[in-house]
């Protein structure tokens, strides 16, 4: 495996759970959080659906058993409750289809501000009380009356799907609001009377709704450039040899094993191995890191990464869905699609918010009536309450950031499963590190055999290696580095075993080997008399036998990253304790403990040792992360309230993990924790901006003390300002919290 890149997950469910399939919908209608409360309930109402429905990005992920129930039916429960989904199509096709609605609603808009913009000129002369300037009232009723039924059809619409399946929306306010203030103007002008007439208010707040729809729509699809970014950095065409010939293809139409060409400059088309040339690759797309990476024969490379210079030949090793690139775009728009805990009480709200509003205004023009004001003071203060109540931005609030903030880690190197890892990953107060392959560099040299009397070292490499053919643990690997190094063979094994955190054993020519600590010999009745020298004590041992017969100790040393001292001190300095969990002897862990910086360490651990400590941890109240990078570390890993997995770790670690770190790094880790705090401090800010607006705007509106036309435009901005809010995080760069 490539240190800078890992292998991704998949996103199947874990092979013990009942078979399930996953689907993605597009939902169109929705107009705010109500929708998407309304229409989740539809889905989870039907047997063995479980959905989630994303104001934000229009999404429905819906998990079901195929056995039971398929998209269709699926599709149809969505319509029945008065919205449309589709399964999405292509991102080109989806961003041309967006478009296309976008140039509508702009031409609605501008023909809806041309008929409005005289009803609000008209209010000028009427402050001023000249009377004899105002527009006469069958000239407004002939303005307004197009904007009310034809720009506005589609809140008529919305509200009549929402009411015929049950649920209200803000449709019902804006549609319920603006024809109470159209039908009482038409009344009064129809019948001659002299009251006054509110057609610039039914037009104003439509057109001024409008206008907040496009900027909001603008603004949201700025917040979900990330999937759209990553998808081009896959170039369209690709040089391919075939039939002896150099010829262009469309990368959609290279195969596995196929050979390409990727000259400098160029962006590679998919996945590949290093068949020939030497080069060095920009693959800060995949891993943040901004170095290039050498890549000569052997080397892997991946789509979207970008050739610095020199002439690659590959061959393909993954393509279309297979990429690594393919599999980031997954995982991002899995956690774009997830929602954050913290969503919950404004879902809560979102859910009676427009039945709460309707009651609220309906008690607005009673109380009005009943304190002895007019009829029209009554209605306007109604309309008022209607067209300011805004269940968009409480919708908006918290899936907005998560948008952004999952593309910013996607750019960073940190890929985040669901938003609820996102959250709580800032919550972090005490975080438990493996030690090889996360604090070092996770590539151990064997720096001194010890054999036992009667053997050489020869024997015990020998041994050692033989035992260690089958394992891609760092270990192993430099073992067998050793061994071939000094050129001896590897022995055939039978009857292998391995003993999670504590050794392995087989039969090799006869004999029973085992290797591993010192108690896991010691537990088969094997002592070793030899003791490692004081230089080795230090390091990482493993002890190797043969039968009964302890054949030695062999010593290991890995190197510390250079940025994990550094990196500790990042996390101590935001309030994280860091604590490292290992199972490598007491002298080791507290040389690597005191060069990193590290306070708090345990020796000696079994990997459900590790997963105990931390369970321990999490009921007396900590937050806690845990951090590694290979399969004795899944069971802590699963344990921890957010687990990170290190970029060259495993697939076991990756695949148990909620946070993937592209990057060898550990200030990947301290970036992973800040992106999470700036997240979660958007979130906060647009949930409190939301509940203020609408806490103090509505009792502003039933006081009388808002025009509804200053109301509607007030409501028209409020999502708008939450989206514009969320979009800060672009800005966010490691390093800064």
């Amino acid at each position: 495996m490539d240190a800078t890149v890992p292998d991704l997950p998949d996103l199947a469910p874990p092979a013990n759970e009942a078979p399930c399939a996953a689907a993605d919908l597009a939902i169109s209608g929705m107009t705010c959080a109500a929708c998407a409360s309304r229409i989740e309930k539809v889905l989870n109402r039907l047997p063995r659906v479980s959905a989630t429905v994303n104001f934000a990005t229009e999404r429905a992920h819906v998990v079901f058993d195929p056995a039971t129930i398929g998209p269709e039916r699926l599709i149809e429960a969505v319509r029945k409750a008065g919205y449309d989904a589709r399964v999405p199509a292509a991102a080109p096709a989806e961003d041309a289809a967006a478009a296309a609605a976008s140039r509508a609603d702009m031409r609605q808009f501008l023909i809806a501000a041309i008929l409005t913009a005289p009803l609000l000129a008209h209010m000028i002369p009427m402050l001023l009380e000249r009377h004899e300037w105002m527009l006469p009232n069958w000239l407004q009723l002939a303005l307004a009356t197009p904007v009310q039924f034809w720009v506005g059809a589609r809140f008529y619409a919305g509200a009549w799907h929402s009411l015929r399946g049950g649920g209200a929306n803000m449709d019902v306010l804006i549609a319920l609001g603006t024809s109470a203030a159209w039908a009482y103007s038409a009344a009064v002008t129809l019948m001659g009377s002299s009251g006054h007439v509110y057609f610039e208010a039914s037009a104003a707040i439509i057109t001024l709704v409008l206008l907040g729809k496009l900027l909001e729509s603008r603004a949201r699809r700025r917040a979900s450039t990330a999937i759209r970014e990553l998808i081009k950095l896959q170039p369209a065409q690709a040089r391919i040899e075939r039939d002896d010939a150099l010829m262009e293809v469309p990368v959609a139409a290279i195969r596995p094993g196929d050979v390409f060409i990727v000259r400098a400059g160029d962006s590679v088309p998919v996945d590949g191995e290093v068949i020939e040339g030497a080069s060095s690759i920009d693959e800060s797309m995949l891993t943040g890191e901004s170095r290039a990476v050498a890549k000569r024969l052997g080397a892997r490379v991946f789509a979207g990464s970008v050739n610095a210079d020199g002439r690659l030949r590959c061959r393909a090793t993954a393509v279309g869905a297979d990429t690594a690139l393919a599999a980031i775009v997954r995982l991002v728009e899995q956690a774009q699609g997830s929602k954050a805990p913290i969503q919950r009480l404004a879902d809560r709200i979102s859910a009676v918010f427009v039945p709460a509003v309707l009651v609220f205004a309906v008690l607005t023009a009673t109380g009005w009536l009943m304190a002895g004001a007019g009829f029209a003071t009554a209605l306007v203060n109604a309309v008022a309450v209607l067209v300011i109540a805004c269940p968009c931005a409480l919708g908006l609030a918290t899936p907005t950031a998560i948008m952004v903030g999952t593309g910013r880690g996607a750019r960073a190197g940190v890929l985040v499963k669901n938003a609820a890892a996102l959250e709580l990953a800032g919550r972090i107060d005490w975080l438990a590190l493996d030690k090889t392959g996360t604090l070092t560099e996770g590539q151990p040299a064997v720096i001194e055999v010890v054999a036992a009397a009667g053997y050489s070292e020869h024997d015990v490499i020998a041994v050692a290696a033989a035992l260690e053919q089958g394992s891609s643990h760092p270990i192993a690997q430099a073992i067998r580095r050793e061994a071939q190094a000094r050129g001896i063979p590897v022995a055939a094994i039978e009857d292998f075993q391995s003993h999670a955190g504590a050794g392995v054993q087989a039969r090799l020519n006869g004999k029973l080997g085992r290797l591993g600590s010192a108690e896991f010999l010691a537990s088969n009745g094997i002592a070793l008399d030899q003791a490692p020298s004081e230089r080795a004590a230090a390091r990482t041992l493993v002890a190797a036998a043969l039968d009964a017969d302890p054949l030695g100790w062999i010593a290991l040393s890995d190197r510390l990253r250079a940025s994990t001292p550094a990196a500790i001190a990042r996390l101590r300095a935001m309030g994280v304790e860091v604590a490292m969990l290992t199972g490598d002897s007491e002298a080791s862990a507290r040389e690597a403990a005191h060069a990193a910086g590290i306070m708090t360490f345990v020796a000696r651990m079994l990997p459900a040792a590790k997963a105990q400590e931390i369970e321990r941890k999490r009921s007396s109240g900590h937050v806690v992360g845990m951090v590694g990078d290979g399969i004795n570390d899944a069971p802590a890993l699963a344990a921890s309230d957010v687990s990170f997995a290190i970029g060259a770790g495993t697939d076991v670690a990756i695949q148990t993990a909620d946070v993937t770190l592209m990057r060898s790094d550990l200030m990947a880790l301290a970036e992973a924790i800040e992106l999470s705090r700036a997240t979660l401090r958007k979130v906060r800010q647009n949930l409190f901006f939301a509940f203020f607006y609408n806490t103090l705007g509505i009792p502003l509106a039933a006081l009388g003390m808002l025009n509804p036309v200053v109301a509607g435009a007030a409501m028209a901005m409020s999502s708008v300002s939450v989206v514009s809010n969320s979009l800060l995080l672009r800005r966010w760069r490691g390093g800064s919290s």
